[in-house]
């Protein structure tokens, strides 16, 4: 399996799945079949993650290509990653109570041979190994993994949370942090997911049996309740010199970026992050942005954090593009507080739309998707 790091790179993958792929997807996509055979799925979510290419794009070049009933699965499953991150930005405490939680939640013995698959579980122990060597795992396995970490082999699910985030290309504070919530029962409370040896079975094309499960765990229970607060993001529609870009958000495309004098994207390293990234991660985050900097027609840098202190030692006043609630966000937060700065913040409209539509479940976010699609001629 190879990830690529440049957006054209990007858009070639996503034309190939178009062409030859994606009309087994419907029926086909919740198979593991292994490493060596993908076909099945489109694993672009490394590259909708960090943005090179854009979620509301796929969808448009898609539904040019296919009618809607035919690779609905598919654009489903692009919209939960703006649902998800559309949820947390309403309720960015849940960001904040997760990295609290790994702070204070011990390794013990169970978790030292869950990371490193020692278990007795064959399945979860390749597992590990796949995700540790390739930075990516289906889809579908990642949910029984999950729900193995959590009620088969009794681990927190931050801290399984905290291990997909070290070691996913497509790692995601939403969908990665909310996903683990809803396998435990605590994101749709009393709903858990439960991995079953049948099930693991059918969609990994018996390559694993009779695995031994708890198949009858109970959800967990967390009581903390979250209010929604409304997106509010500072934001102003004159620019200033100079704007900000994370590794999240890549390409820039609804920005006027020759009007700026300069544009630095910043690269937090892991002294400035909670969750330690492994080095196989910051090495692609690092070639993305990269990449994107030989690709681009006008004046940009790549800034680590250091760089960035040293940026607004002269500069108070800059534009950034929203980073999204996660890790650059919080960084970005402690440096106004700390540094009277006054950043304008440029934001998707299309972006802003869709969360209007992530205060509830899923499916009141689904029944507006028609409404997103004619709103921004995606169909």
């Amino acid at each position: 399996m190879h990830f690529v790091t440049s957006r054209s790179e990007a858009l070639n993958k996503l034309n190939k799945f178009l062409e030859s792929d994606i009309s087994n997807y419907n029926t086909k996509r919740s198979f593991d079949f292994g490493v060596t055979n993908r076909s099945n799925v489109s694993c672009l979510s490394p590259y909708i993650t960090h943005r090179l290419i854009i979620e509301y794009e796929t969808v448009k070049l898609v539904l040019k290509k296919y009618p809607f009933k035919k690779v609905d699965k598919f654009i489903q499953e692009i919209f939960w990653r703006i649902y998800w991150k559309g949820w947390l930005e309403q309720r960015p405490k849940v960001w904040g109570d997760f990295i609290e939680d790994i702070k204070t939640i011990k390794e013990d013995e169970n978790f030292l041979k869950a990371i490193n698959g020692e278990t007795e579980i064959e399945c979860f122990n390749d597992w590990v190994k796949e995700l540790k060597n390739f930075n990516y795992l289906h889809n579908h396995t990642r949910m029984l993994f999950a729900s193995i970490w959590i009620f088969t082999l009794g681990l927190p699910w931050q801290k399984g949370a905290e291990f997909f985030m070290k070691h996913l290309y497509d790692g995601d504070a939403a969908s990665n942090t909310l996903s683990w919530r809803w396998v435990a029962g605590i994101q749709t409370k009393g709903k858990n997911y439960l991995a079953q040896s049948w099930n693991i079975s059918k969609f990994t094309n018996n390559k694993y049996k009779n695995i031994k499960l708890n198949e009858t765990a109970l959800p967990i229970i967390d009581k903390r309740e979250y209010k929604i607060s409304p997106v509010q993001i500072s934001k102003r529609e004159d620019l200033n010199e100079h704007l900000i870009v994370f590794e999240n958000e890549m390409h820039i495309d609804f920005l006027e970026c020759k009007k700026y004098k300069k544009i630095y994207f910043v690269l937090l390293d892991n002294k400035s992050r909670s969750i330690k990234l492994s080095t196989k991660v910051m090495d692609f985050k690092t070639n993305v942005i990269k990449s994107q900097l030989k690709e681009l027609n006008f004046e940009a840098e790549l800034l680590d954090e250091n760089g960035l202190i040293n940026f607004i030692k002269t500069y108070k006043s800059f534009d950034a593009i929203y980073p999204s609630i996660g890790e650059n966000f919080s960084f970005l937060k402690k440096l106004v507080k700390n540094n009277d700065l006054n950043i304008n913040f440029k934001t998707r409209k299309e972006d802003e739309f869709c969360w209007k539509f992530s205060n509830k479940g899923y499916f009141n976010f689904k029944s507006n998707i028609p409404i997103i699609l004619s709103t921004f001629k995606l169909s």
